[in-house]
């Protein structure tokens, strides 16, 4: 019996296996999917707005997140830099609700994804023959881990990590949100820039922490080709080309897979009040920036 359960498995995972980038139809064909993945790198350059180098500004100071996922809500595959918004392949757009008063996406039904997971698939036959080198991502939300400091008694000198959410969006539906322990009930629209950032830590057996938030922080949403094909503020459609462009023939008869790999060189800003290079909010330092710094997609 153990023989047959052990085969069971090994013929189970080899199933699982052939279904990269693609699916079976109800006729037990292969339909080729494509495959959109997300990965954040620290590497990348570090850009502004119109996809030039930028450095952290003057009287800021910013670190590396530790990215822990991400969500998008919109996808758009584009031919060319003159390809207008909206007039692309759009492969994906998440859900809206107005349930805020105004339209907004729809937090609580959102996908997320994780370095190196799959955000989406779709059917590659959804997508019409021909090359693309242009992709645009918006993005919603933000998870990660930041390194702050303390150096207020009873905590002194204590360089500590904790956990914000960023909604970078161009408006969000939030009814409440998990940080890491902490829940926020906001149960209301929230624009773009919205943050909650939680901390803690136990100190000779007494808790201390809590959650710090804040609205309006910047959000920098790159887009090189800001002069052929702008994107209207506060949507933070990000654009990347793609390292060797896609070409669809319409005669696929596998997967293809984009990483989407976004820069997160220093993308976490912060105003300073003690010019340290340590993010201090227990001092009234404030989040500037949480934009991701360029999308830099390419197929695997």
């Amino acid at each position: 019996m153990k023989k047959i359960i052990i085969a069971l498995l090994v013929v189970s995972g080899f199933t699982m296996s052939c279904k990269k980038d693609e699916e079976v139809d109800p006729t037990g064909a292969v339909v080729p999917q494509l495959t959109f993945k997300v990965d954040f790198d620290e590497t990348l350059p570090r850009l502004g707005n119109l996809g030039q180098d930028v450095s952290v500004g003057t009287g800021n100071a910013a670190q590396h997140p530790n990215m822990q996922s991400v969500s998008l809500h919109y996808i758009e595959l584009a031919t060319n830099a003159s390809t207008p918004l909206g007039t692309g392949q759009i492969l994906y757009k998440g859900i809206e609700t107005n349930a805020g008063g105004t339209a907004a996406v729809d937090i609580e039904q959102a996908k997320f994804a994780g370095s190196g997971e799959t955000f989406i698939s779709v059917d590659l036959a959804s997508l019409a023959p021909g090359t693309y080198e242009w992709i645009r991502v918006s993005l919603t939300y933000q998870k990660y881990e930041i390194d702050y400091y303390v150096n207020q008694p009873p905590l002194t000198d204590m360089n500590l990590t904790g956990r914000l959410a960023s909604y970078v969006g161009f408006n969000n539906y939030i009814t409440s949100h998990v940080i890491k322990d902490s829940t926020v009930v906001v149960n209301a629209n929230k624009l773009q820039g919205y943050w909650a950032f939680e901390w803690g830590i136990e100190h000779l057996g007494i808790l201390y922490g809590g959650v710090n938030k804040g609205d309006g922080a910047g959000v920098t949403v790159v887009n090189p080709i800001s002069s052929t094909s702008p994107v209207p503020v506060g949507s933070c459609v990000v654009t990347g080309q793609l390292a060797i462009p896609l070409v669809i023939t319409g005669n696929e008869t596998s997967g293809k897979s984009i990483m989407l790999a976004f820069s997160i060189n220093n993308s976490f800003e912060w105003s300073e009040v003690n010019v340290d290079g340590k993010f201090e909010p227990s001092v009234g330092e404030v989040v500037v920036d949480m934009g991701l710094r360029g999308l830099h997609p390419y197929i695997e």
